[in-house]
């Protein structure tokens, strides 16, 4: 069960992900469901908006927000559990993990609790949300050519906010830069092993794989992927030293081993949009190393290599560039699996591939569902509401990647609900007899052209179509009551 099942019922979906709840009072359990079945029903809108232009339901959702109990891990507990049994089957799961900053506009007084974001900006405040979203991977991959499979969103295994804290000035004015003190402070990088101590390790016959970008080349976190028993597919951000044997012999560079090795295949791979670069197909090389082991860094009262090295693979992708042209995209990937031929190495790929889907995550939390525009006063009621949004923000990703798994299966499978369904059939003027009809339908309702070079639709589009999909439901059911009136 992806975690946009039963998402065209809002009020069941919500059920479904927070009806365990446990706050102290049934009454709140009840209204953190309405809560997220508002922003369910209406992506983007405000509690205002939600409640209905009601007062009364406003101000119990505000009051909501702000009990100590209705703290981010408790919102999640029922949904978190849901994820937790899913990923106790036999399979291939991904653990997505990645950080955003969050920050809200300066309000008449600063918002107590949160810190400073950004560079450059002394007087923003936000927080630093780290997210680990799980994911199942396929057990045959159903497109050899494929950029990647869809994958089914199970849902938010961790979610942490960090709330950056202003240097001390016994630190600054430390005659060695404060180095001694610095080490006794909470570290950012912390954050990725908390996130997979929070998680535990799998059950037998069950594979579960940590995909992060470049963040994540942390020692500390590679081998808590070791001790939890956990796989990973991380993006190289250092140029690590290599060892060899128990002698720990050295044994060359990460990067230099890597460029060494000939192409072993190709794929084309359609990239994002990135500042001050369009979005493109291009074509890469793959080459692979291993078995190979990196050598522990230096850390306080230990020496360089004295620690246990970190054995692996590593899979280099790279576009190939002519003369004097700018350097291309390269990627250094980091494995725990052995790495002995090409299909294994496209398997990694594809699976740090999927690591766009949390960038998709936080898109859709900040654009789709304007978590920075909410003008909660406190941080705990911030955190709070963000908790909820992110379940739903996850949804509508999940949307997407539902309208890409069957696409052949019967249209009454898609998640509309039967007056949905109808109502989309009469709009377009067509039969809609599968899935990918369906979604086809609801994405010209968001302004997709459906041109042979349009592409398939992503999720914005899906949302803005199941958003007018809504309006024109609820006009017809409108109609009928004033018939009967």
């Amino acid at each position: 069960m992806s975690i946009s099942t039963h998402f065209g019922d809002p009020g069941l979906w919500a059920q479904t992900q927070f009806g365990a709840v446990v706050l102290g009072d049934v009454r709140r359990s009840r209204r953190v469901v309405r809560l997220a079945a508002g922003w369910a029903r209406q992506p983007g809108a405000t509690i205002p908006q939600v409640s209905q232009g009601s007062s009364y339901a406003s101000k119990a959702a505000y009051t909501l927000l702000g009990q100590p109990q209705a703290t981010p891990d408790a919102l999640h507990a029922p949904h978190r559990q849901l994820v937790s049994q899913q990923l106790q089957a036999p399979g291939t799961f991904l653990l997505i993990e990645d950080t955003t900053e969050l920050s809200w506009p300066e309000a008449a007084e600063r918002r107590p609790g949160l810190g400073p974001v950004g560079p450059g900006k002394p007087r923003s405040q936000g927080v630093l949300l780290h997210s680990l979203v799980a994911a199942a991977w396929p057990a045959t991959d159903p497109d050899p050519v494929a950029k990647r499979p869809a994958l089914p969103l199970l849902g938010l295994m961790d979610q942490q906010f960090h709330v950056r804290q202003p240097v001390p000035e016994a630190e600054k004015a430390h005659p060695d830069g404060g180095s001694r003190l610095r080490q006794g402070r909470p570290r950012e990088s912390a954050l990725w092993s908390q996130s997979l101590r929070a998680v535990g390790s799998p059950p037998p016959s069950t594979r579960w794989v940590v995909v992060a970008d470049r963040g994540a080349d942390i020692y500390e976190h590679l081998q808590q992927c070791q001790a939890q028993s956990l796989g990973f597919v991380v993006r190289a951000a250092q140029d690590r030293a290599l060892v060899a044997g128990p002698a720990k012999r050295p044994a060359g560079r990460l990067f230099e081993v890597a460029r060494a090795q000939p192409c072993a295949g190709q794929l084309t791979l359609a990239l994002r949009e990135r500042p001050r670069q369009p979005a493109r197909e291009v074509a890469l090389q793959v080459s692979f190393s291993g078995p190979l082991a990196l050598r522990a860094p230096q850390r306080p009262g230990g020496a360089t290599g004295k620690g246990e090295p970190v054995p692996g693979s590593v899979v280099r992708v790279w576009e190939e560039t002519g003369a004097g042209a700018a350097p291309g995209l390269e990627w250094m990937l980091l494995s725990d699996q052995p790495v002995t031929d090409f299909a294994q190495a496209l398997t990694c790929v594809r699976q740090y591939a999927s690591r766009w889907l949390i960038e998709d995550f936080h898109k859709a939390l900040k654009t789709g569902l304007g978590a920075e525009k909410l003008q909660l006063q406190t941080a705990a009621r911030l955190f709070a509401a963000v908790a909820l949004l992110s379940v739903v923000a996850l949804a509508l990703v999940d949307l997407r990647e539902k309208s890409r798994l069957e696409p052949d299966a019967p249209a009454e499978t898609a998640g509309l609900t039967s007056m949905e369904l109808r109502v989309l059939r009469h709009q377009s003027r067509r039969p809609l007899e599968t899935v990918y009809a369906v979604f086809l339908a609801l994405a010209a309702l968001g302004g997709h052209l459906g041109r042979k070079g349009d592409g398939l639709p992503g999720w914005q589009t899906l949302w803005l179509g199941r958003r007018s999909l809504r309006l024109l439901v609820e006009g017809v059911n409108m109609a009928a009551q004033l018939v009967d009136w």
